[in-house]
């Protein structure tokens, strides 16, 4: 692994297991990059890290694989999943066509109160310290996060376990470690209000296609940054 926790956590909170405690530290620490893609998992580091059994921890590393977070790589163990530039653009893809599909359905059956809450996400955001900075983005998640209310408000629950369950961390890992490009906080906060106004309009067709342009750019954001980092490497070495 490229990092050791530098605190365990000995006890996990009331009413949370050890093994869900040590689920959601670990969890965390890969979607913000604390612990790097394509990291080697260490059972025992984990262990002395968190103070918690093997028999917890293991359950909360076959969590984080149904997540897919976490891949078990033949002769290499468990590792922090990394894409290939080719599995990033398949989800950025899903996420572009289902993502429009889930905008234009918010805007037929969000309810005024749902709208005002998707507003009031939004603000939350703009009053985020670190947006503020100008150091990225909100690091949302679930009802503070614009694309999940969103998908929410769709009302279709097929939708909803695809983007919000099934690929929800490992899109909000890319997401969130691609967040703090120069100019792109804004430029998303900009893009989330006019999505949001689509809606609040009932055009189904805008927000759709506002949608998709918005993914459209945060993938382009990401090959850039990918390239960007690949063309540092070279000439270091």
């Amino acid at each position: 692994m490229s990092k050791v926790f530098k605190l365990p956590i000995p006890s996990a909170p009331e009413g949370e297991t050890l093994s869900d405690h040590a689920f959601r530290q670990i969890q965390s620490a890969i979607v913000t990059g604390e612990i790097a893609p394509g990291s080697r998992i260490s059972e025992p580091e984990l262990v002395r890290a968190y103070g918690v059994s093997r028999g917890p921890l293991r359950e909360a590393l076959h969590r984080l694989e149904g997540q897919r977070l976490l891949v078990r790589v033949p002769h290499s163990g468990v590792r922090v999943v990394a894409l290939s530039r080719q599995e990033l653009n398949e989800l950025y893809q899903i996420r572009e066509s289902l993502e429009g599909m889930a905008c234009r359905l918010a805007a037929q059956n969000m309810t005024p109160a749902a709208i005002d809450e998707l507003c009031q996400v939004l603000l939350a955001h703009e009053r985020d310290e670190n947006f503020q900075a100008g150091r990225g983005y909100y690091p949302q998640e679930g009802g503070y996060d614009f694309h999940y209310r969103i998908v929410q408000g769709s009302g279709n629950q097929m939708l909803f376990r695809l983007l919000c369950e099934d690929l929800y961390q490992l899109a909000r890992m890319y997401r969130i470690q691609y967040s703090s490009t120069p100019n792109r906080p804004p430029q998303v906060y900009a893009e989330h209000h006019r999505i949001l106004d689509a809606i609040a309009d009932g055009d189904g067709e805008l927000a759709e296609l506002l949608m998709r342009r918005h993914i459209r750019a945060s993938y382009l954001n990401i090959e850039r940054e990918i390239a960007q980092a690949d063309l540092q490497r070279t000439e270091a070495s």
